[in-house]
């Protein structure tokens, strides 16, 4: 059986497995204090070209999409996000049980347009009535989207303009982020997302680490106590090292985007194989998130031999489906499927 589920599926790097096994003896101080998450710090700091960033290491994405948002939102603030982000449909209420509302926006391909982030702010301000409202105290919005779909530069640069005019914080998710830097065609930078963005961060999870997320606050003074907050959510690593040496790793050498880029290539291969047999598309990615309309008697033939996700409920004629590559991903399986096609 051949598995395009996630891209979470595998372990970890073998390279980042045989750090953590070389290392795996070394006593060193807890909670990210060891020289690895320092140096780890350091790598992530310079390739952002951001030197007044910090940088710290949560355990997962949930975990920090709510350690981030509580921590930026005042008590009567929400956030602002598409209708279908990942924080207001995949992530079973976990900022709502922080005491904070997700302001959902309509979207197009999983992104929102900086005319609705700022028409929403203008109308909600325009409103008599809005001091007994859920106030918009950010934006939230991830790169890739959920639809694997990449922002330009022209538009995070209109998006952070607003947030900034509004004196509300950009907050980007990243988990699959390496995937959305190595895309063809993307035009925008580590260096561009951390001058535009307020915070963000950087997915180990899904590009090849066992577990983890470097949240970089490219304004730290919007997060003045950050770390007992990140421990009251349950997303503090007592053996931080963990964290370190994986991150070190993987901005070590380029390590991040050459796994990232390999995902990214067999999920374009995948994507020529579907088109050239007159598969429909549902979406046009150009990572390693692929969605295709499928025939239902399609869906059950491919699905002897390749698991995959439905995205939505199964239609009565047709359904929609996602295939997601990794760093692991074989070329040797996605031509081994290609011939089910």
């Amino acid at each position: 059986m051949l598995h395009f589920d996630s891209d979470y599926m595998e372990g970890a790097h073998p390279e980042l497995m045989r750090r953590l096994m070389e290392t795996n003896l070394e006593q060193t101080s807890g909670y990210g204090t060891d020289s690895y998450t320092l140096e780890a710090k350091r790598l992530i700091v310079e390739a952002c070209g951001m030197p007044q960033a910090k940088v710290h290491f949560l355990v997962g994405g949930t975990q920090t999409n709510a350690t981030v948002i509580d921590g930026l939102l005042a008590r009567h603030e929400g956030v602002l996000a598409a209708d279908t982000a990942h924080i207001n449909v995949h992530e079973a209420g976990a900022i709502e049980a922080s005491g904070h509302k997700v302001l959902a926006l309509p979207q197009h391909q999983g992104k929102v347009s900086p005319e609705t982030v700022k028409n929403y702010i203008a109308d909600f301000y325009r409103d008599e009535t809005y001091e007994h409202m859920v106030a918009p105290g950010m934006l939230y919005i991830s790169h890739p989207t959920e639809y694997g779909t990449l922002y330009s530069l022209d538009e995070l640069e209109a998006l952070s303009r607003i947030c900034r005019e509004a004196d509300i914080p950009l907050y980007m998710d990243g988990a699959r982020l390496g995937y959305a830097l190595t895309a063809d065609g993307t035009d925008v930078t580590l260096a561009d997302i951390a001058r535009l963005c307020d915070v963000f961060y950087i997915g180990g999870t899904k590009v090849g680490a066992l577990f983890g997320e470097a949240v970089v606050v490219t304004r730290p003074g919007l997060l003045p106590h950050f770390f007992p907050l990140v421990k009251q959510h349950g997303a503090l690593l007592a053996k931080g090292r963990l964290l370190g040496v994986q991150f070190e790793t993987l901005f070590t050498d380029n390590l991040y985007l050459r796994i990232a880029r390999h995902a990214v290539d067999m999920a374009m291969l995948l994507k020529k194989a579907f088109v050239e047999r007159g598969y429909k598309m549902y979406i046009d990615s150009l990572t390693n998130q692929q969605f295709f309309c499928l025939p239902n008697e399609d869906l059950d033939r491919l699905s002897q031999y390749a698991t995959f996700e439905l995205w939505g409920a199964r239609g009565k004629t047709d359904t929609v489906v996602r295939f997601v590559t990794s760093w692991a991903t074989r070329k040797e399986d996605v031509e081994h499927f290609i011939s089910y096609l």
